[in-house]
């Protein structure tokens, strides 16, 4: 077939230990090319710091606020409402942040699929 729908019905989420929720779009959707998840932070949620080795990633917010740490030294870009969309090339050190005090809904797409493998990076405050 030359197309998949996901509804939000049918996307699996699953509660990591920090409270975010993860949605499995991927598999949904029957991606080859790339992933996507749909990512739920509650206020004060972070992602891990990390880079990239191959992925490109792009952010979508959906709904809330978005603060992401970018770059080394890590450059803090706030304020990034709804419909607001970051791209990070390979490589480049990144943070996702929930530091409002509403829930941030994001849809998080990456390629290619490969996980050819992350840093994981210090936290920063």
């Amino acid at each position: 077939m030359g197309y998949h729908v996901a509804r939000a019905e049918d996307i699996e989420f699953e509660r990591r230990d920090d409270g975010r929720l993860a949605g499995a779009v991927t598999d949904a959707l029957e991606l080859k090319q790339s992933r996507a998840r749909v990512w739920h932070y509650p206020p004060g949620a972070r992602g891990r710091r990390h880079q990239d080795h191959a992925q490109e990633e792009v952010f979508v917010v959906l709904s809330g606020t978005l603060t992401m740490l970018l770059g080394e030294p890590p450059e803090r870009v706030e304020g990034l409402g709804a419909r607001s969309v970051v791209a990070v090339e390979p490589m480049t050190p990144l943070q996702v942040r929930n530091e409002s005090e509403e829930e941030l809904v994001l849809f998080i797409y990456g390629a290619p699929p490969e996980q050819a493998g992350a840093d994981c990076l210090p936290d920063v405050d």
